[in-house]
């Protein structure tokens, strides 16, 4: 009993610092207007700023997205540590366009090091039987960090003196807690090797997972990208189209997004994983057509709709896409596995971001967005036709070996 409750301790304390890393990925969110009023760049700008960090993120997964598997969890958690901490010091300094890219770039490293690592730490730190919670602590620690971002920064911006700075002081502040609080958890990798043993490598899935994989990645890549819009162009389209200019109610309407994708991720233990991923995706086709009809009526209320079930249906989609192959991937490759499966995610993020972006120009934001969610919408319907006809294999419910 005591085992088990020290675990469980160790494993919460290992999410609230995952929960740290990911909120300074999301804290610039509702100040990229602030930004765009300081040093007048576009649209375009602002979601090649919001791409560099998604970049930087696929780099480290292709790059070393088996680092923890090699050198250990705690090392690489806290060289994703240090990427924040640097990240928060170039936007405590930022006096152009290059110091927001290299506070998102460095950002980006940090995300890239902790998706893997902590997710397999935090689930390794577990007691034994407890994969399934431990799976919801890792995808909600992930999700709920990427939405506390946005509401603090919001508040701190709209509340408090220096909103260019604040919020980043306070991250510095938090990842420095997070530091000291790692250094105390016990590592998991029994069988560490040295850095040399590090290989940079295409993902590679063992052959059992692929299976499970291909509808897995599917989905996360539609969620991610209504993520990606979400975080890098709503905050303008509040301001701009809806005249919320409150970065309070723009940094909440952002975060909705994320929690409301926690409130979908602890459904997935009454639904079931198989179910979860063709009913995330239904409701991931519900939350697109909401974000069709703010975009065409500029009414907020829609918008509000759209993070909420939009996010649910990526949180139910995510949950059981990462739970279906952690559960069938080997041990010693479990990292490098959902390494591969955030590099199909955040390509979601980056390339239709991208897009959006370019289309602002010639089409205006509303005309973007709405090529985009058509896009998505096609690629939602398809991947949930795919997982109709060839349904997603149930993991089994205890930990798997190698």
């Amino acid at each position: 009993m005591v085992g088990d409750r020290q675990g469980w301790l160790s494993c919460l304390l290992a999410g609230a610092v995952f929960v740290v890393c990911m909120a300074g990925t999301t804290l610039p969110t509702p100040l990229y207007p602030l930004y765009q009023e300081k040093f007048g760049f576009s649209e375009l700008t602002v979601t090649v700023v919001y791409a560099v960090y998604a970049f930087a993120v696929i780099a480290v997964l292709l790059l070393a997205g088996n680092a923890s598997d090699t050198l250990g969890r705690r090392p690489v958690l806290l060289w994703g540590l240090a990427f924040s901490a640097a990240s928060a010091l170039c936007f405590l300094n930022v006096g152009g366009l290059s110091w927001l890219y290299a506070g998102r770039l460095l950002s980006g490293l940090a995300a890239g090091l902790f998706t893997g690592a902590a997710t397999a730490y935090v689930m390794e730190l577990a007691p034994p039987g407890g994969t399934t919670r431990a799976t919801f602590v890792a995808t909600a620690a992930n999700m709920g960090g990427l939405g506390c971002g946005p509401l603090l920064a919001g508040v701190l911006a709209e509340y408090a003196p220096e909103p260019l700075v604040l919020p980043f002081a306070v991250h510095l502040a938090l990842v420095v807690l997070s530091t000291a609080v790692l250094l105390r958890l016990p590592e998991t990798v029994r069988e560490r090797r040295p850095l040399s043993a590090v290989r940079p490598r295409l993902p590679a899935l063992p052959a059992g997972v692929r299976t499970v994989f291909a509808p897995a990645a599917a989905a996360s890549f539609v969620g991610f990208a209504l993520f990606g819009v979400f975080t890098s162009v709503s905050p303008a389209f509040l301001a701009r189209f809806l005249h919320v200019d409150d970065h309070a109610v723009s940094g909440a309407v952002v975060a909705l997004a994320f929690f409301a994708s926690t409130g979908g991720q602890l459904a997935v233990d009454r639904v079931g994983v198989t179910r979860s991923l063709t009913l995330g995706c239904a409701v991931l086709f519900a939350g697109l057509a909401l974000l069709a009809v703010a975009l065409y009526t500029d009414l907020l209320v829609f918008l509000v709709l759209a993070a909420a079930v939009g996010g649910t249906g990526q949180g139910l989609a995510f949950r059981a896409a990462l739970s279906s192959i952690t559960a069938v991937a080997p041990a010693d490759r479990r990292a490098a596995v959902v390494s591969a499966l955030f590099v199909v995610a955040y390509t979601g993020i980056s390339i239709p971001v991208i897009g959006v972006g370019l289309l602002a120009g010639p089409l205006g934001l509303e005309g973007a967005g709405l090529v985009f969610i058509a896009c998505m919408l096609l690629l939602v319907a398809a991947a949930a036709g795919y997982l109709r006809r060839r349904p997603t294999p149930h993991p089994p419910t205890g930990p798997t070996t190698p």
